[in-house]
């Protein structure tokens, strides 16, 4: 009221206050908080609308897609709020903890190890894990990410303390696999709520103060696959050839096989087929078969016919020689083509004859 603003005039006769250029800006609040009667209801309303403001930010819980809220009341343990919005009592009734759910968290650690061989190793040890379970990770233990890594730490020495050397430095993958699964299987014993998503190993190397001699052993080691390599590509091109070769011999072999085979059963049938013959007629049979086995004889033998048509003389050869000799002779010719020879038996001479007259007498 004008005759309560210091400075303005009343009647207690003081002197107006001159208005400056913020007193309409800031009439609205001097209303809100002036003294009297008159300035505790606007107080009431502010409040109310404070409060109200309070109550609706303070119920209403946003949750996004990378998080997940755990809402205790009264600090128990009620439920677990998934993305996207919700509602809840208000402070302090219940509590929303929101946590990052998705997020993939790395620890990494180099470890001296005693492996089986009792070998001295020095082994980088890098776990990548997330939160599976906000309840657990919150309230499961008292510090999950501690226990994971002490309990990575711990999986990585039994893991590799099993293994010698050569498989710790060359074959790191079937260990890796093999300690993430004990690593899991631990952390899901102490409750940590977390997941393991990778375990790696991905360095292996001795402690400074043998390093030469590791460096000259692994040169060993490398020079040993390479001769093994070379050995393995060199009977991948010998084996083959062997094989070919011998399967080459087999089919050779069972061709030889079958033939005798067959040729064994035909002489066999023929004979039993000459043998019927025989049987029927053993004069005939018997003949036959002579001239057949002169004929076979005489025409695979070298033979010496004498001039005067009378002598036949009969030498036996080896096939070889027959064959080299019968390359040095002229052709036989027909009895009607041989021209007339004059054959000198010591001083006597006879003269020629007829090829047809020798042909008629050897045949009597």
């Amino acid at each position: 009221m004008a005759w309560n603003t210091p400075g303005g005039s009343g009647k207690d006769g003081r002197n107006p206050r001159r208005r400056g250029p913020l007193d309409p800006l800031l009439d609205p609040l001097r209303g809100m908080f002036g003294g009297g009667a008159g300035g505790s209801p606007h107080l009431l309303r502010w409040a109310g609308i404070v409060f109200g403001l309070w109550l609706v930010f303070n119920c209403f819980v946003l949750v996004t897609e990378q998080q997940r809220a755990v809402v205790l009341r009264f600090g128990q343990f009620t439920r677990v709020l998934q993305p996207g919005p919700h509602l809840k009592w208000p402070w302090p009734v219940e509590r929303a903890v929101k946590l990052n759910a998705t997020q993939i968290k790395t620890f990494s650690d180099t470890v001296p190890v005693l492996t089986r061989d009792e070998n001295i190793v020095s082994v980088e040890v890098n776990v990548q894990y997330r939160v599976d379970d906000p309840l657990l990770y919150l309230f499961g233990s008292r510090d999950a990410d501690q226990v994971l890594q002490q309990a990575a730490l711990s999986t990585v020495r039994e893991m590799v303390g099993r293994s010698d050397l050569d498989t710790v430095l060359s074959a790191r993958s079937a260990i890796s696999v093999a300690a993430k699964q004990r690593l899991q299987a631990s952390l899901k014993d102490y409750r940590t709520g977390l997941a393991v998503t990778e375990l790696n190993l991905p360095n292996a190397r001795p402690p400074e103060e043998v390093k030469d001699a590791f460096d000259d052993a692994n040169r060993a080691q490398q020079d040993k696959d390479r001769l093994k390599n070379e050995a393995e590509a060199y009977a991948s091109k010998v084996v083959p050839e062997a094989r070919g070769q011998a399967a080459r011999v087999r089919t050779v072999a069972e061709g030889y096989k079958t033939a005798k085979i067959a040729t064994a059963t035909g002489d066999a049938e023929r004979f039993s087929l000459l043998l019927d013959q025989y049987q029927q007629a053993p004069e005939v049979t018997r003949k036959r078969l002579w001239l057949e086995t002169v004929q076979q004889v005489l025409s695979e033998n070298r033979k010496v016919v004498g001039g005067d048509g009378r002598q036949l003389i009969y030498v036996p050869m080896p096939a070889a020689a027959a064959t080299a000799s019968s390359s040095l002779t002229p052709p036989l010719l027909p009895p009607d083509l041989v021209a007339p020879t004059v054959t000198t038996i010591g001083d006597d001479a006879r003269p020629p004859r007829d090829a047809r007259n020798d042909d008629r007498e050897v045949s009597r």
